[in-house]
């Protein structure tokens, strides 16, 4: 896995056990603020996003693989502080770890490139590190509840839906905002300042009658999503996609506007839903138009190179090419110091 540190202390001795005590608690500090809100699907409680995977992630795209032991111990401390251990600790820490490492590896493999400038990178990003690399934490995390005796049987596939559900967005929307913030360098000028200051006016009164009418109104939140990746990109789109979801997490879990009068299941379904499809639409859309302006810039700088190769030479053929007068073609042939020969 190639790896970018650019902390310089990160690379002295102990730089590695900074790293992933760093890591471990950025893990523990994200879980703790996905608990904040969740769900409960038969006897099992979920969060609907569970930022650690997206954190987890991110760490290894940057720091690299030998970071994978931080994980471990954000989700070992996590655990502690919310129930005491029992016999499916080892498995689930297991399955919290190889989830994602196996999106790291799997991501390296397709020649993942973490600035998102090419849709494949969003494609990549979506079916390899989320949907695909997740089912391991899901398929390992909720086979020991099972195998515990804690989950009925019958219970599998909604809790494992759920659980899979949770840890994909976790990596849909966080990791790509920490590869955006860590690639952040160029400023922005004022007149996309007011349009992002417009966009965020707008989202915050659209977004929360969207979600919090009982009409239904989810789809509100498209056009949104649409003008934040044709104007800024990565980072509007992940922005906006954010907060929605974020705003529709907590309707969700407080049975209230658009999840009003729905069962716990019905909510859990339409929730994730709603968060997949608009998470999928911010950053395939984000990395397309991206893509295509990378191109176009490409394109344009490639014409602008070829134009000066052009004046360069012209400019070289233009003594060779400019017709000599007659004064110009007599002149200095007889007399060495260049006066014209007398008349006769």
């Amino acid at each position: 896995m190639a790896a970018v540190v650019g902390i310089a202390e990160l690379r002295r001795p102990g730089g590695y056990v900074v790293q992933v005590l760093a890591v471990a608690a950025l893990y523990y500090g994200s879980a703790r603020l996905g608990l904040l809100r969740e769900l409960s699907v038969g006897s099992a409680v979920f969060t609907p996003i569970y930022p650690p995977t997206g954190v987890s992630v991110a760490a290894l795209l940057i720091l690299g693989i030998g970071c994978w032991p931080g994980i471990t111990l954000g989700a070992l401390a996590l655990i502690l502080s919310i129930s005491p251990p029992g016999p499916d600790l080892v498995g689930i820490l297991f399955g919290n770890t190889a989830a994602p490492v196996c999106a790291a590896i799997l991501l390296h493999w397709a020649r993942f490139r973490p600035d998102l400038s090419r849709f494949r990178d969003g494609l990549a990003l979506v079916f390899l590190g989320a949907l695909g690399a997740m089912t391991i934490s899901a398929t390992v995390g909720v086979g020991m509840l099972v195998l515990t005796d804690k989950l009925a049987a019958h219970a599998f596939w909604p809790v494992w839906l759920a659980w899979w559900v949770g840890d994909a967005m976790g990596v849909l929307l966080v990791t790509p905002l920490l590869l955006m913030l860590r690639g952040l360098r160029r400023p922005v000028s004022l007149g996309r300042w007011r349009e992002a200051t417009a966009l965020t006016v707008i989202a915050c009164v659209l977004v929360p009658v969207a979600v919090y009418s009982s009409l239904s109104l989810l789809f509100l939140v498209y056009p949104l999503i649409v003008w934040a990746a044709l104007r800024f990109q990565l980072a509007g789109a992940v922005l906006c996609a954010l907060f929605t979801s974020v705003m529709a997490t907590i309707a969700a879990t407080d049975a209230s506007g658009a999840f009003v009068g729905l069962n716990p299941v019905e909510i859990m379904a339409k929730l994730q839903a709603f968060n997949g499809t608009m998470a999928l639409t911010a950053l395939l859309m984000a990395a397309l138009i991206t893509e295509q302006r990378n191109t176009r810039r490409s394109v344009e700088q490639a014409c602008q190179e070829l134009v000066q190769v052009l004046e360069h030479l012209t400019a070289g053929d233009l003594p060779l090419t400019r017709p000599q007068t007659d004064t110009e073609g007599t002149q200095g042939r007889d007399d060495p110091g260049g006066r014209s020969p007398p008349v006769p």
